[in-house]
């Protein structure tokens, strides 16, 4: 077990688990965007890091099959920041949130040496997806391509530019898709931490393994920071997922058959290291 494991399941409550805890018809969802570990201000402009934090928040909120509402945040702005740059800041943060229908409400700022960002999202759904509830049987699928996030994450380390609508810039979020598929569905997650962990998450909540139909590179396999999502539903509902993906022209791969068994993950748990 990895110390974030350890750290969260120390804590016990029926609702930690998913990408939201889900509260009546409210979702809860919290994550944090810290320089130095998630990106570096030489790599993105400061109006990009804000988009690119609120973000990945709403991919929390959207494959909980929520709609997010309200967004407190919480920053620590370095000492040497500018009006200028608090105000691109700002930008970034408002753009995305008038996108989603989301209205900030609160937060609060501190002073640091790095800029570190917490956002909480207040979402509502009338019939949530979770990550349990995956049937022996099931067929897996997951949206999108994967890969491109880390081989951009790679040409950014080694000092060349990548192209400002790359997905690890501007993570490409499938809420058209997944609200309509989401009746169909027995699981979902968003692949944060790479495919092969998604799935050994999915794999140890519901006690199942996979029988793949696809073999990945594990460097693809392995490449955080995608924000598709992953997803399982019975086979019988095969034909409307394609018929939804069309419509909305998502593209969707079906990668699995979930079977008995346990998948263990192969790759490092943090593949991001400032």
């Amino acid at each position: 077990m990895n110390k974030e494991d350890f750290f969260i399941s120390n804590f016990k409550s029926k609702y930690i688990g998913d990408d939201g805890a889900v509260v009546g018809d409210i979702v809860y969802s919290k994550d944090l965007f810290c320089e130095d570990i998630h990106f570096k201000l030489e790599w993105m402009s400061i109006k990009q890091i804000a988009a690119k934090s609120m973000l990945v928040n709403i991919s929390d909120a959207i494959v909980m099959n929520a709609k997010p509402k309200f967004a407190l945040i919480g920053v620590k702005l370095p000492k040497t920041f500018s009006m200028h740059q608090m105000k691109e800041l700002q930008v970034g943060f408002s753009e995305v949130c008038a996108e989603f229908g989301i209205e900030i409400i609160g937060g609060d700022t501190i002073a640091g040496d790095k800029l570190d960002i917490s956002i909480t999202l207040i979402s509502y759904t009338k019939k949530p997806v979770f990550r349990k509830g995956m049937k022996e049987g099931d067929l897996i699928a997951f949206t999108g391509d994967i890969g491109k996030a880390k081989r951009d994450l790679n040409r950014l380390f080694r000092g060349s530019k990548i192209n400002s609508q790359s997905k690890f810039i501007k993570p490409k979020l499938k809420d058209r898709f997944f609200y309509e598929a989401a009746p169909f569905m027995s699981s979902a997650l968003d692949i944060s931490d790479g495919l092969y962990k998604e799935l050994s998450r999915v794999s140890k909540l519901n006690r199942l393994s996979f029988d793949f139909f696809i073999k990945f590179p594990k460097t693809d396999a392995c490449s955080g920071e995608e924000y598709e999502i992953l997803f399982s539903f019975p086979k019988r509902n095969l034909a409307k997922i394609l018929s939804i993906s069309k419509k909305t022209r998502t593209k969707v791969t079906v990668i699995a058959k979930a079977k008995r068994g346990r998948f263990r993950n192969i790759c490092k748990e943090h593949y991001f290291k400032g």
